[in-house]
This record gives C-alpha cells, structure tokens and sequence, in this order.
C-alpha cells in the first residue's frame, strides 16, 4: 500500500499541480484523499490532481514522493492506469 505523488509541474488556474494515486487500489487512493481534505472533483479517472501547497501536508501524512517517470511507471504496473485513449 502506497500513495504517491509527483512533482508539481502542470500548471492551471494560477497554479502548480502534481499528481496522486496509489501503486495499489482506487479505495486506498480515496480513503487517503478524503481524509486529507482533497475534494472528490479533483479525481480523474487514475488520479487526482493535487495543488503544489497541499503536497508538504499530502508527504507529512504519509504519501511518498516520487518523479512523475516512476509515478506513472507504477501506476502501470498496478493495473490502475487508464490511457490516454480510454479517457474521452
């Protein structure tokens, strides 16, 4: 079990960006968000997208940090990436 998130690079809304999800189950991935205020709107279909002032207290509570290359690597492995095709 682990929650992950990247470096905030993507920027939107005046904003730096990461991203989360887990390298285990989508349950694992929202009980962990919930419980640290990330709103349900910023989940897209494998992740959510958390902003960069959120990430300190995202890494305090347990998420590890990783670079976005391994993130999506073990999000593949998971079995919980969904492609780019598959998103429409």
């Amino acid at each position: 079990m682990t929650v992950l998130v990247d470096d905030p690079i993507w920027p939107a809304h005046g904003r730096l960006w990461a991203h989360l999800v887990s390298d285990d189950s989508l349950q694992e991935l929202h009980a962990f968000a919930r419980s640290h205020d990330v709103p349900a709107r910023a989940f897209d279909l494998d992740h959510y997208d958390v902003p960069e002032d959120l990430i300190p207290r995202l890494l305090a509570a347990g998420a590890q940090h990783v670079g976005g290359k391994e993130l999506v690597r073990r999000l593949i492995a998971s079995g919980l990436r969904v492609p780019a095709r598959d998103r429409r």
